[in-house]
């Protein structure tokens, strides 16, 4: 279990060193093709010029390649240094051992807690979380801060960003069949037409919305009727296009592509831990008008996060006795009295042995004899 568990924490900065490195490969065949055309075609150039010309481009577009390899050995080093810290991390707490579930997980809360304050927008909290407890090899930081302009303009109604963030990852996306960039692309011309400068609304959605047409038809042709509509339009169809609920939508795509991106979970690592503990708690009794208030699936909020878990499953009933404090079973069967209250036979028996066969109830006072007494069976 605790491997599944631990899973996103080494997958992350793993995935990012093989990117990584595949990208390392590409730049250095692109290295090999510069010596083979200089190899190929400065020879044959016959004036001096030509060939200086040629071979000045050819060192510019190797400067180029040193830089990018560079980046790219900085990228490799600090991934390697997490991948190391984490492995080393997972070592030293180990796996859970019975009886010492609440220490293993005491020694993994803050970076829990860093992870969960990152998705929700706490960047710089969960930085200094991650600082004072030593874990910022342990965190994603620098994912979520690289992320924050993207978020920022999003919320001021700004696809700048955004679309930069597409266009600097458009292969990656596009193996990952995102459809972020066309739902940047809709809300832009949707502020157009908003504008009511539709002009450059048509202008824009013949140079940036037809090449999607092939892929998203019906969504393209519902926000290009929304040129005979305004912003104020209570038709349903079109209405969604204008409302703020739009751009959230968009911000919350593009956090769910950052995370396949990175391969990190849809969901944070507090979450699931919290909605697999409310799934064992969880029955139909927890939702009664009346339940206990030390259930925490009594508190609004906690039903909510437990929504669609599975319910609680008990196998078996288990009845335990008031006065032995001990499990009823086949072996110490539940005896019934006359007013409905349940003992173990054991506790009959220990009490009735000191009042002449008479079993006296301590809860209600009632006394009857032990012939009264009915075996209960558990089902």
């Amino acid at each position: 279990m605790g491997e599944s568990i631990e899973t996103p924490l080494l997958r992350v900065p793993f995935e990012s060193l093989r990117r990584t490195t595949r990208d390392r490969k590409y730049l250095i065949d692109e290295v090999h093709e510069v010596l083979d055309a200089l190899k190929k075609n400065g020879l044959e150039m016959q004036s001096s010029e030509d060939r200086k010309a040629f071979v000045k481009g050819l060192i510019a577009r190797l400067d180029g390649l040193k830089r990018k390899l560079n980046e790219i050995a900085e990228v490799e080093e600090r991934e390697a240094r997490r991948c190391k810290a984490r492995l080393e991390h997972l070592k030293e707490i180990g796996q859970p051992q019975k009886n010492h579930a609440l220490e293993w997980n005491q020694a993994r809360m803050d970076r829990i807690l860093a992870d969960h304050m990152l998705r929700c927008g706490f960047l710089d909290s969960a930085s200094e979380l991650a600082a004072s407890a030593n874990i910022e090899d342990l965190v994603d930081s620098h994912i979520f801060l690289q992320a924050r302009s993207v978020l920022e303009g999003l919320g001021r109604h700004d696809c700048t960003a955004a679309l930069a963030w597409c266009e600097e990852h458009r292969a990656r996306l596009k193996r990952l069949k995102s459809k972020l960039e066309f739902k940047l692309r809709v809300q832009e011309f949707v502020e157009l037409v908003r504008q009511e400068r539709m002009l450059d609304a048509i202008a824009y959605s013949r140079k940036h919305l037809a090449p999607w047409a092939g892929q998203y038809q019906a969504e393209l042709q519902r926000a290009l009727t929304a040129l005979a509509f305004n912003a104020g339009t209570s038709c349903a169809p079109y209405a969604s296009l204008f409302a703020e609920s739009a751009w959230h939508a968009c911000s919350d795509l593009f956090c769910q592509d950052l995370y396949r991106l990175h391969s990190m979970p849809p969901e944070s690592q507090l979450k699931v831990h919290l909605q697999a503990g409310l799934s064992a708690l969880r029955t139909p009794q927890s939702y009664a008008v009346k339940s206990s208030k030390e259930d925490p699936l009594s508190m609004e909020k906690f039903q909510k996060l437990a929504d669609g878990m599975p319910w609680s499953k008990h196998v078996h009933s288990k009845l335990v006795c008031a006065i032995t404090r001990e499990i009823m079973n086949e072996h110490n069967p539940p005896m019934v009295l006359p007013n409905g209250a349940v003992y173990s036979e054991k506790a009959v028996q220990q009490v009735a042995s000191r009042n002449h066969n008479i079993f006296t109830c301590p809860k209600t006072g009632v006394s009857c004899d032990v012939s009264d007494l009915r075996r209960a069976y558990i089902s």
